[in-house]
């Protein structure tokens, strides 16, 4: 297929090497499910739906991913079992492709869009702080000025947390401390990026999903202040979901959605999991691209998401 190419270059090395733990799980169950086959069969579709769905994929997507090799198997009449990891490679990633969600070349910023204003929620634990800080950095890496803004006010440590990561990669941040008004910390944080013409604005938000009504409230509220200062904004609403949680991540995504107006999504901790194939179900089943994938410690580990180049790496043996 022709839009499966070679992927070459530091950043597709990181990559593979951050799917290292997924890929020697789906390897795993892959051999398994088609030895003593030489054809691809009823009992190996039945057999490769099971490593799908148990590698967090979701039911959903593995059904259609199933349906396309049926089809597939029915067009080309025989398929060896020696073919499998490339088929699956090529239809996933067809798949993939004709969901008809952007995919995102690298931190670059849209047109008249000054300051660009990124909204981050998700639940505590998942790596919202750290993900903050390393977009920060990349943006300052891309020449970008960055400030950022601590409404994650529920929690004392979530404010140390993003100072913490401020004062790391270099940038300013605005806070007000525990217990005040989220809205007010949004608000406040806007209006000095406007004043100071800074390029990128993040603001946290807290990482609260036990009361729903009351999330999307303050989602809402804070939401509302910003658009008094910049109409359109936040222009991004990110939703930082921790792929090592699994199908737990589809359920956060399926809530967060419903009560706020997510349009970006970003998957943290793939290299310390097995469950990297959550990524291929969310990418597929949300209407909200997936944005970012976190692939390791460092700064430069968290990489922009390309569903090809992931395809790719997933599918490719290289033991």
């Amino acid at each position: 297929m022709g839009f499966l190419k070679i992927f070459s270059g530091e950043k597709k090395e990181h990559l593979d090497k951050g799917l290292e733990k997924t890929k020697s799980s789906l390897f795993s169950k892959i051999s398994k499910a088609v030895v003593g086959k030489s054809r691809v069969d009823d009992e190996v579709l039945d057999n490769l739906e099971e490593v799908l769905v148990t590698s967090d994929v979701g039911v959903e997507t593995t059904l259609r991913i199933i349906d396309r090799i049926q089809q597939r198997a029915a067009r080309d009449k025989f398929l060896g079992t020696s073919e499998l990891n490339q088929l699956l490679k090529e239809e996933i990633a067809a798949m993939l492709q004709e969901n008809n969600t952007e995919d995102f070349t690298g931190f670059i910023l849209p047109e008249g869009k000054k300051p660009y204003i990124i909204m981050v929620v998700g639940v505590n634990g998942v790596g919202k702080t750290t993900t903050i800080g390393k977009l920060a950095y990349q943006f300052q890496q891309s020449g970008k000025s960055v400030l950022l803004g601590a409404a994650d006010t529920f929690r004392a440590a979530a404010v140390d947390q993003l100072t913490i990561w401020a004062e790391r990669v270099g940038v300013p941040i605005l806070t007000h401390g525990m217990g005040t008004d989220p809205a007010s910390v949004a608000y406040d944080t806007v209006n000095q990026a406007i004043s100071n013409q800074t390029d990128v604005v993040i603001i946290d938000t807290a990482g609260r999903l036990h009361n729903k009504i009351n999330l999307m409230n303050e989602l809402s509220k804070i939401r509302k202040v910003i658009q008094k200062l910049v109409p359109d904004g936040p222009h991004e609403v990110l939703l930082i979901l921790d792929a090592s949680t699994g199908q737990n991540a589809f359920e956060q995504a399926k809530q967060f959605t419903a009560a706020t107006e997510v349009n970006a999504l970003a998957l943290t901790k793939l290299d310390g999991t097995a469950k990297g194939g959550v990524v291929l179900g969310i990418s597929d089943q949300f209407k909200v691209p997936v944005k970012y994938i976190g692939i390791g410690e460092r700064m430069e580990d968290l990489q922009v998401f390309n569903r090809m180049e992931f395809v790719d790496s997933l599918f490719t043996d290289q033991r």
